[in-house]
């Protein structure tokens, strides 16, 4: 019967145990204590935002994630908005931003449409609190088809 012997190189030990003149005794400490986390990273706050919807004579205003759109949390809250398929494609979902920002990059306005205030609420991200008011299809379709011959 034949006998193995194995003897682990100094890059085999454990952290403490590598060094090569000091025998390994085949036991190692393992330090299981949980990674401090300063303070200064320790909370990853996600502020939601102030979002006033005005839609029929009411203004209803709704806490809005920045990971969810607008047309999202006013479903999700109950209000009765226009919308189809909520990818950004068939504007039926149109407000005009009255005051702060949203990003709507995965839209399919027009640039100059968007810079004109105007906004898809499935597509629309708020960035800050702001006032949106919901508009008619016609109104934005008749800008953004102006744009589109431009």
């Amino acid at each position: 019967m034949a006998t193995l012997h194995f003897t682990p190189s100094p890059t085999l030990l454990p952290p403490r145990q590598r060094h090569p003149t000091k025998p390994y005794n085949g036991s190692f400490e393992l330090n299981l204590r949980r990674r401090t986390i300063p303070n200064s990273r320790r909370s990853l706050t996600v502020r939601s935002y102030k979002v006033l919807v005005e839609h029929d004579n009411q203004s209803t205003e709704l806490e809005v994630e920045p990971d969810e759109t607008i047309l999202s949390k006013a479903l999700d809250s109950g209000l009765s908005v226009p919308h189809d398929c909520k990818l950004g494609v068939c504007m039926t979902c149109p407000a005009r931003l009255l005051s702060g920002s949203v990003d709507q990059s995965e839209g399919m306005l027009s640039d100059d449409v968007v810079e004109r205030g105007y906004a898809l609420l499935c597509a629309a991200y708020p960035t800050s609190d702001c006032h949106i008011r919901i508009i008619p299809e016609e109104e934005l379709l008749s800008l953004q088809l102006a744009t589109a011959n431009d």
